[in-house]
């Protein structure tokens, strides 16, 4: 079932270009409600409300989901998850719009659209094709991986706590939005600063699976020392690890003059890993591993 879930979502993520198939549509309701009835309950917000701020969603959709007795219902409710937290739409759209002035040869505007990823996505300073390494890991291969293990409940969780620190550094929640909506976006995560350390504990080893992925679906034997030496550093940036690894693992020289061809390459690679994992999803459902 997750297999069938997981295939309907990828599917599904790129035809639907509806706003309440994304996420940070919900999110930006929950935020509302949190801040305008729960937070004022509090003098001052505390460690306490913020986590309740992550938990609430959690729960709820773990009590739905245990209180619905039919598999197929159960089915349903599970993938319509899973749809809407997958992907990215502002990652699609910057990755489209810095394409099109790259291929124009607009230095500065193929720039700007790289910065403001990075802005929008509060990532560490890297290059375009790593940022979209990093955010195919984030928003398709980590979410893949919390759903087979956890199901819809781990998806959420996890979506939620890495749509909290994104958005750490932003006043907004997406370049979609209408300045209403932006102006109007709770500051929920100005709180929720020490749960870096939690989400790189829940990372550690989904991210070394996924750049073990990139090994096989590129060049191996110049990939594999990376990884080696990386699965025994425990204190190495996440991000660092897997975009090392992926960028070894594509074995084509790349132009350095070139801005299109480090993104277009990686992304090729990162669909390659996307497909490995489900054929290692799709071996382990028919050995009976899975569900």
């Amino acid at each position: 079932m997750s297999l069938l879930s997981l295939l309907i979502a990828l599917a599904a993520e790129k035809s639907l270009s509806s706003s309440f198939w994304r996420f940070d549509y919900y999110y930006q309701k929950y935020a509302s409600f949190f801040q305008r009835y729960i937070l004022q309950l509090k003098s001052k917000a505390n460690f306490f409300a913020y986590t309740l701020f992550l938990l609430i969603p959690v729960a709820a959709t773990y009590a739905i989901l245990l209180l619905v007795d039919n598999d197929l219902l159960h089915f349903i409710i599970s993938t319509l998850i899973l749809i809407i937290c997958f992907g990215c739409f502002t990652t699609r759209s910057s990755y489209k719009q810095y394409l099109h002035a790259a291929s124009r040869g607009e230095e500065t505007t193929s720039t700007f659209h790289h910065q403001q990823l990075l802005e929008d996505k509060n990532l560490h300073e890297m290059s375009f094709g790593q940022a979209l390494i990093w955010l195919n890991y984030r928003y398709y291969i980590a979410i893949m991986l919390f759903f087979t293990l956890f199901g819809a409940t781990g998806v959420v969780f996890y979506r939620l706590l890495t749509t909290v620190i994104e958005q750490q550094n932003n006043n907004s929640l997406a370049q979609g939005d209408t300045e209403e909506e932006k102006t109007n976006t709770p500051h929920i995560s100005a709180g929720c600063k020490h749960y870096h350390s939690l989400l790189f504990l829940l990372d550690w080893l989904p991210v070394r699976i996924t750049s073990f992925g990139y090994m096989f679906v590129g060049h191996f034997t110049k990939a594999f020392p990376i990884w080696f030496e990386s699965f025994f550093e425990g204190k190495k940036p996440i991000h660092k690890v897997l975009t090392d690894v992926a960028q070894k693992s594509e074995d084509r020289l790349i132009d350095q003059n070139d801005c299109v061809a480090e993104p277009c390459l990686l992304v090729r690679l990162s669909k390659r890993n996307v497909l490995l994992l489900l054929a290692a999803i799709a071996s382990l459902t028919l050995f009976g591993v899975i569900r």
